[in-house]
């Protein structure tokens, strides 16, 4: 499916049948049209029950990988009816992921994977790391975080100030009171924090080990606090694709940490995630919710990525099962006992969609039809013979749980030849409620908003800005 499709990823399958359907929940709205278009023809690996096919094993594995060229001048994303975008920053370096200040500053970290000397050795893995160069995936990492701020409320960033540099491969971050906490590749470190502070000062202090190490498959560390702002949420990924480098190496990884902030000290909150990324708060219900990244080599259509609800305890199957007690035949020797207890996700968003970006849509200010659910950004596949993901999607909630079909927010991303002109990772709402989209192929930061709501909005506070929170989200 290319990002030139419709903006449903479901058709009805029969005219008569979907025009009757219509009729009948006509005065329902927008979001009840398109749950019941999804219902007619559910694509696989998509929606809260999805269709799952036989899993296809091949000598070689399918590799497509969309080669990053970045945007031509004046080039831009494609915003879904109704939405318009902007570039709300530009010439990043590999901007990753996003977080917003309660006074409006936006925090990007520019960041890519440290050295990692046994990430992978032998044909397969100097075959995988040529086609990483050719995604845009091997820049040295920046390590740096960087402040924007946009004085003149014109939706454009127009300073910008180093806000923390010399951390190793940073990506979650987290503002509690008067201290600021980065996740680092290999720990959590905090920081002293005033509201409206341009640049972090003092030495970091460590809180608490993160797994690292000189494998670190899954480099990235995605960091949220809790309300009461107590305790620290971080997302884990595996040191492979399915424990192929020694389940000795996979320990307190793939999964989700709980980080108590008075002791420093931590566990394992949910496990069996193989690489859980995006972290957000479901508004109606509290609970915490992740995007999982899924294995591979397993056909164009398994296994789904998936976002979900994460139970304390909970185990959700990786390495040994996926979707559910769905086994891994690959993975060797086997625990029955353990895929007996995992876990069925909440909702599938498409096999190889590479789904890391999750920000809840509380606050924002686009369409109704944004009102209530989640904002996925979908970095892009490469293990699927048709690409898939490139794009920011939007899943409606009803309640405290996905309905229908995702909803295509922000297309583009691959030129008529194929090419990433850009690819969507880190999203997250901005204090005028507008959704931000970091793209470290692009390397830029896109605004989406409402269709004619983008023009000039109230300037950047001189002094200190709004107060802070107890857990900035």
């Amino acid at each position: 499916m290319n990002d030139n499709t419709a903006r449903r990823f479901a058709r009805p399958a029969a005219a008569g049948l979907a025009l009757a359907a219509l009729a009948a929940v006509a005065a329902l709205g927008h979001q009840a049209v398109l749950a019941l278009e999804a219902q007619t023809t559910t694509p696989p690996g998509y929606g809260p029950n999805p269709t799952l096919p036989e899993p296809q094993k091949t000598l070689v594995p399918t590799v497509k990988v969309a080669k990053a060229v970045g945007w031509p001048a004046g080039a831009k994303p494609q915003a879904a009816p109704g939405l318009a975008v902007t570039r709300f920053a530009d010439k990043l370096d590999h901007p990753r992921w996003l977080h917003v200040l309660p006074n409006g500053d936006v925090l990007i970290a520019e960041t890519n994977a440290p050295v990692r000397p046994d990430d992978g050795k032998g044909p397969k893995a100097w075959i995988t790391k040529q086609f990483q160069k050719k995604a845009g995936a091997t820049p040295k990492s920046a390590n740096r975080i960087t402040l924007l701020r946009d004085t003149d409320g014109d939706g454009v960033a127009d300073q910008r100030f180093a806000f923390a540099e010399g951390l190793n491969s940073p990506f979650g971050m987290a503002l509690i009171g008067n201290n600021f906490y980065v996740a680092n590749t290999d720990a959590v470190v905090r920081f002293p924090y005033a509201t409206g502070q341009t640049r972090l000062a003092g030495a970091p202090v460590k809180v608490a080990d993160l797994p690292g190490g000189t494998i670190n498959h899954h480099w990235t560390k995605s960091l949220i606090a809790n309300a009461e702002g107590t305790k620290l949420y971080a997302g884990i990924g595996s040191n492979s694709n399915i424990a192929e480098n020694g389940l000795e190496n996979e320990q307190r990884r793939a999964a989700i940490l709980e980080i108590d902030l008075q002791s420093g000290a931590s566990r394992v909150f949910a496990s069996g995630l193989r690489n859980p990324v995006g972290l957000a708060w479901e508004p109606t219900s509290k609970a915490l919710w992740v995007a999982v990244n899924e294995r591979d080599e397993l056909g164009d259509d398994l296994v789904p990525d998936y976002i979900t609800s994460v139970r304390d305890g909970g185990f959700y199957g990786w390495p040994y099962s996926w979707y559910g007690r769905h086994v891994d035949e690959r993975v060797k020797p086997q625990r029955p006992e353990l895929v007996e207890q995992a876990l069925v996700p909440d909702y599938a968003v498409g096999a190889h969609t590479a789904s890391l970006g999750l920000a809840s849509a509380d606050g924002n200010q686009l369409t109704q039809d944004y009102a209530h659910g989640m904002f996925i950004g979908q970095h892009g596949s490469w293990n699927r013979k048709v690409p898939a993901g490139y794009k920011v999607v939007f899943v409606p909630f009803v309640g405290a749980k996905p309905s229908g079909m995702p909803i295509d927010v922000l297309t583009g991303f691959l030129d008529a030849k194929g090419q990433a002109m850009g690819r969507p990772v880190g999203v997250a709402i901005d204090r005028q409620g507008a959704l931000l989209v970091a793209d470290d192929v692009g390397n830029a930061i896109w605004r989406v908003t409402a269709a004619g709501a983008a023009g000039p909005r109230a300037a950047f506070p001189a002094a200190a800005g709004a107060a802070s929170t107890p857990a900035s989200r």
